[in-house]
C-alpha cells in the first residue's frame, strides 16, 4: 500500500521542524513507518543547492532564478527521497514543500503563482501533498521566536514585517481555497497543545 505524503507550512518560527519530529512518532506508535525531511534539501544534491541558494546576499538572485533553484532541488528531493519512500509504504512528512514556493517567491517576490505552479507541474505532474498542515501564527511572535532561538538570521528572517504579513496572509488564502488538502493550525500555542492538534487531524488518516 501506498504511503502518505504530509507537509508542514507556515511563517518563520511556527515550529515546523518540531512537528514533523512529533508526527513521525505519533504514527510510530500506530505501527506506521515515517520519515521526517525537508525543503529546501533532504537529499546530497538538494542540500547543495540550498547552500547556493541562500549562500547568496538577497537580492542576487532573481526571484524566477531562486524558482528554479529551489524546483531543481524539489525535483531531487522527489525522486530520491519522497517518491521511493511512499513506493515503499512509508509516510513522509516534509518541513516546507511546494506551497511555501508558491508563497515566497509567487506572492511574495512577485514571480506570480501561476508562473510557480507551471514549473511545478513540469517537475512533479500532479503529485501534491495528500494533507497540508499550515501552522499560523501572529508575525511577530514568530519572528521572536525564531531571533531568541538563533543570533543569525537568514534572508526572509532580515525582511520587514510588512513582508511576513504578506505572507501569512498568502498562506491562509491558499489554505481557503484549497480546503480540501489544507489544515490550518493555531500555531501560538505550545509545542504540545499544537501536537495534539495535528494529531487529531492525522488520526482519520491512519
Amino acid at each position: 500500500m501506498r504511503g502518505r505524503f504530509l507537509s508542514l507550512e507556515g511563517g518563520e518560527g511556527s515550529g515546523k521542524s518540531t512537528q514533523a519530529i512529533f508526527l513521525v512518532e505519533f504514527l510510530a506508535r500506530r505501527g506506521i513507518s515515517a520519515v521526517a525531511t525537508r525543503e529546501v534539501g533532504g537529499t546530497q544534491g538538494a542540500e547543495d543547492i540550498r547552500e547556493l541558494w541562500l549562500g547568496k546576499r538577497q537580492g542576487f538572485w532573481d526571484p524566477l532564478t531562486e524558482v528554479m533553484l529551489i524546483m531543481a532541488a524539489r525535483r531531487e528531493h522527489l525522486q530520491k527521497v519522497i517518491l521511493p519512500a511512499l513506493e515503499k509504504g512509508q509516510w513522509v512528512i516534509s518541513d516546507r514543500y511546494v506551497d511555501s514556493t508558491r508563497v515566497y517567491q509567487g506572492i511574495g517576490q512577485g514571480v506570480g503563482l501561476e508562473k510557480v505552479d507551471a514549473v511545478y507541474r513540469e517537475i512533479a505532474g500532479d503529485f501534491w501533498p495528500d494533507r497540508t498542515f499550515l501552522l499560523d501564527l501572529p508575525v511577530r511572535q514568530g519572528l521572536s521566536r525564531m531571533h531568541a532561538r538563533s543570533t543569525q538570521s537568514d534572508r526572509f528572517e532580515d525582511r520587514e514585517e510588512t513582508f511576513h504579513e504578506t505572507l501569512r496572509q498568502a498562506f491562509l488564502d491558499l489554505a481557503t481555497k484549497e480546503g480540501d488538502r489544507f489544515t490550518i493550525i493555531d500555531a501560538s500555542q505550545t509545542p504540545q497543545q499544537v501536537r495534539g492538534q495535528i494529531e487529531k487531524a492525522v488520526e482519520d488518516l491512519c
